[in-house]
């Protein structure tokens, strides 16, 4: 297996490539697990980031760091969901497309959540932005919850995500193309 190593929030870390195609390969990037990374990962960016009252992420591998800096910085988080929950009352349904997903995916928020970004000023976080089909699906919600997005942030900024002058990143994660 291939890999590629980099610095990420002063750690270093070795990432498998994974084709996606035949011309393209990714690093593979996954928080699930590194609990040191996510906490230095999570301190760095709130280093970075503009004061905010909720923070907001997709389900599943960004609400490690959403959960972190939930923590370090005292303020409540919301996840957005691959499915309808039966606690979830009136959910509203927000449709994406991924690199690493092949289908398109929808999140779901129910009206407790809704509540909560409400007037609220956001900060949607994710552990990964390539496409930014992930963060206009979170911008959508943030939109029909009536808040106020403050800033986007993410661990790592893939490809033309580095380019992006909306979104607050640590490091930049290259395309591998053959």
């Amino acid at each position: 297996m291939e890999y590629y190593e980099m610095t990420i929030a002063g750690l270093k870390r070795r990432l498998p490539l994974f084709p996606v195609n035949e011309k393209l390969s990714i690093a593979a990037f996954i928080m699930f697990g590194d609990t040191e990374v996510t906490v230095a990962s999570a301190s760095e960016l709130l280093e970075k980031c503009p004061d905010f009252d909720v923070l907001l992420t997709a389900e599943a591998k960004g609400i490690p760091l959403c959960y972190e800096m939930a923590r370090q910085s005292g303020k409540p988080y919301v996840v957005a969901r691959k499915g309808k929950k039966i606690y979830m009352t009136d959910p509203v349904e927000f449709k994406l497309n991924s690199i690493t997903t092949k289908n398109t995916q929808v999140m779901y928020l129910g009206q407790e959540d809704i509540a909560m970004l409400r007037d609220k000023r956001v900060l949607i976080v994710d552990d990964v932005v390539s496409t930014g089909e992930s963060l206009a699906a979170l911008e959508k919600i943030v939109e029909a919850s009536e808040g106020k997005i403050v800033c986007q942030a993410a661990v790592l900024a893939e490809g033309d995500a580095a380019k992006r002058k909306d979104l607050v990143y640590l490091e930049e994660l290259p395309l591998f193309f053959k």
